[in-house]
């Protein structure tokens, strides 16, 4: 008997990415472009799981629904769970999740973030299109001697502190439960939080969102940072509190931003608002300050990771049919 799946959130690179994956297999994947909600939770009727992205709201009251209407998992398309109410679902809806379907294409776009603000390369083709070709206001620093500071060093970060080494950058993180093999291996220093703010002309976020670093970078944190530092989000929009770090942008505390990720980014982002007006005051000052890059949430989007999160997701939802251990439930 196929496996029926109720897809939240579809767009046309998840159905392309799924359709090729569960090809030949039995599933009945039934897509849906609207997202998870108290509002949507009933198009999982009669389903066995729901598969569900990033902006999905999956709280208490929607875990209550799926379990009335007999759905059995929860399989999340990617590697954040903070979307889920985890207590309500423990013990009656398993949870599964996609860990790594390619540090590589983020860390890479981390680096991109990097560059472009660095040297100004966004400025720079706005004006050479309308015919200016003047330097001035595109000057940027050598990355080259300069210290990175990382905050979270799991596989991700891995895989950027390869990337900056080889740029010649001096590395130093901040994890709760390091990997002191590799930070050894490849000369990154170990360091508190404070160390961090204090050495690092850049700082990268690199760790999931929990109840305890919710507003991890706010007013008291920014004001220990190194004057004029580069802050770049690639994690989740909610470890910065957007209010304190326009403040920081205005005084200079922070020389610029690069965010892939908004705190409020569910209202906006993967849909075209090109048409309307953004109607959040934060996020359109934002989007004015010449010193700051706003992309949608689009670091993981490449074709090795969307053909990883296809494969794992569904044989996450395999190993639950078969009985078998879930190596990637979230508990």
């Amino acid at each position: 008997m196929a496996i029926k799946i109720a897809f939240f959130d579809t767009k046309s690179y998840d159905r392309e990415s799924f359709d090729q994956a569960s090809n030949g297999l039995a599933y009945e994947i039934h897509y849906y472009k609207d997202r998870l909600s108290v509002h949507t939770a009933q198009l999982a009727m009669g389903k066995d799981v729901v598969c569900i992205f990033v902006n999905d709201e999956c709280d208490a009251q929607v875990v209550d629904l799926l379990a009335s209407y007999g759905v059995k998992l929860i399989a999340l398309r990617c590697a954040g769970f903070n979307n889920v109410d985890m207590k309500a679902a423990a013990g009656r809806i398993p949870v599964v999740r996609v860990p790594a379907y390619s540090p590589h294409a983020v860390a890479e776009y981390a680096v991109t973030l990097m560059l472009c603000l660095n040297r100004k390369v966004y400025r720079s083709v706005y004006r050479t299109r309308e015919g200016n070709f003047k330097l001035k206001g595109l000057m940027g620093f050598d990355m080259y001697g300069k210290t990175a500071g990382l905050i979270g060093l799991g596989r991700i970060a891995k895989e950027l502190v390869k990337i900056l080494r080889g740029f010649g950058m001096n590395v130093i993180a901040y994890d709760p439960y390091p990997d002191r093999d590799f930070a050894e291996a490849h000369q990154t220093r170990l360091v508190s939080l404070d160390e961090l703010y204090a050495e690092s002309d850049i700082i990268s976020l690199h760790c999931p969102l929990t109840d305890e670093n919710k507003f991890l970078i706010n007013r008291d944190s920014i004001q220990k940072m190194k004057p004029g530092m580069m802050l770049i989000n690639t994690g989740r929009g909610k470890l910065i509190r957007t209010e304190d770090l326009i403040e920081g942008l205005r005084t200079g505390q922070i020389g610029s931003a690069g965010l892939d990720v908004y705190e409020e980014e569910q209202n906006f982002f993967y849909e075209d608002r090109s048409d309307k007006m953004i109607d959040d005051d934060k996020l359109a000052l934002l989007l004015m300050m010449p010193n700051v890059i706003i992309t949608s949430h689009q670091a993981f989007f490449t074709r090795e990771a969307m053909h990883n999160i296809a494969t794992t997701t569904l044989e996450n939802i395999r190993d639950w049919a078969d009985g078998r251990t879930l190596k990637n439930e979230v508990k």
